[in-house]
């Protein structure tokens, strides 16, 4: 049994870690001018280039908005702070699974073709998974109604 407890512990920070990298990430150089994003666009209009053109406006469109690419890594440095640390892990695991499984189908439908850049975010996703079902005890009775 003290095994399995070595191997979650690994994988929280895996996850933790992971967060907090990607949460810092979304902190580096300046957010690009809407002109300078509608430029850059224009160079991916073949029907070839479909799938860069979705993701550089995804992704273009978040940080123009001017809060949220930035509340999304905040959440993500919190959130995976909250994971690492020994008492909020489970909190902090919950509080990522919608980030994660985002992360997960962004990956999914934006870029198919990158197999592994896809098995990475369905392994963090699963990482993810695993933490939150780990402490079924905690959370089952919110989710199943004990008769009376």
């Amino acid at each position: 049994m003290r095994g399995i407890q070595w191997i979650y512990i690994a994988l929280r920070l895996i996850l933790g870690g992971f967060m907090i990298y990607g949460g810092f990430q979304k902190f580096e150089g300046p957010t690009p001018s809407p002109v300078a994003v509608v430029e850059k666009a224009e160079n991916f209009k073949g029907p070839s280039q479909e799938s860069t053109l979705q993701k550089i406006l995804y992704i273009s469109g978040a940080k123009q908005t001017g809060y949220f690419w930035q509340v999304l890594g905040v959440c993500e440095i919190l959130f995976g702070v909250l994971l690492i640390l020994q008492y909020t892990g489970f909190i902090g695991a919950v509080f990522l699974l919608p980030i994660t499984l985002h992360i997960f189908l962004f990956h999914a439908f934006l870029e198919p073709d990158e197999t592994v850049e896809l098995l990475q975010t369905a392994g963090l996703f699963g990482i993810n998974i695993a933490l939150v079902l780990k402490e079924k005890r905690m959370w089952k009775d919110l989710l199943w109604i004990k008769p009376v």
